[in-house]
Formats: structure tokens, C-alpha cells, sequence
């Protein structure tokens, strides 16, 4: 591996590079909070050789917003329920804008 593919990889929203020390640090919540929003299959870090879990950028912004709703008094189970169905309906919304610019696959037969 260059260095040029290592420096591309940080530019990757799913490459796991932060530890869970630092995500904790960087999301200002505790490593039991990461936890507990991965038992609860939010989301799941990956491991590294030596087991330790590690999180993209993509899985600290889950986390973050899980937090805000955690923060405003939701319980964790239903911040995570939360969190995954505004993801779904970003991801829906997010198809159905492509579709839109790609115009139907089989356009209508003429009569």
C-alpha cells in the first residue's frame, strides 16, 4: 500500500479509522455510550487484528445523532429506532431523487 491510498482512504466515509477512545473523545460521550448504541445494532464497529473497535466517519455521524436524541430525553432503544429510520428515509429520498434525474428505465408503450 502507498501512502497516496492510505491518504484516499481517509477521505472514505466507511474506512474505520478512529478508535473507540477516540470517537468517544470526538462525539463528547463516554466509550460505554458506543457500546451501547452497537448492542443495540445501531451500528457495528469493525474490529481490528487485535479486536479493538473501530469506527468510520459515516458510523460517528449515526452516533452523533444518537446522542442528540439520547441528550434530549429519549431512551437509547428508541433514539437507535429513531436514528435507523431517518437513515432509511434519507437513503429512499435519495433513490427516488436519482430516479427522478434518470428518467423510467421502460418509458410507457404509445397507443
Amino acid at each position: 500500500m502507498t501512502a497516496d491510498d492510505s491518504f484516499s482512504r481517509l477521505e472514505d466515509d466507511d474506512y474505520p479509522a478512529y478508535t473507540m477512545g477516540r470517537a468517544a473523545e470526538m462525539l463528547g460521550t463516554t466509550q460505554g455510550f458506543l457500546r451501547a448504541i452497537g448492542e443495540a445494532r445501531l451500528i457495528t464497529p469493525l474490529r481490528s487484528p487485535g479486536g479493538h473497535r473501530r469506527y468510520s466517519r459515516y458510523q460517528l455521524r449515526i452516533a452523533a445523532r444518537a446522542r442528540e436524541l439520547v441528550d434530549g430525553g429519549a431512551p437509547i432503544e428508541a433514539a437507535c429506532r429513531i436514528v435507523t429510520r431517518e437513515d432509511q428515509l434519507e437513503e429512499a429520498q435519495r433513490i427516488n431523487a436519482e430516479h427522478h434525474r434518470t428518467g423510467p428505465v421502460n418509458p410507457p408503450a404509445a397507443n
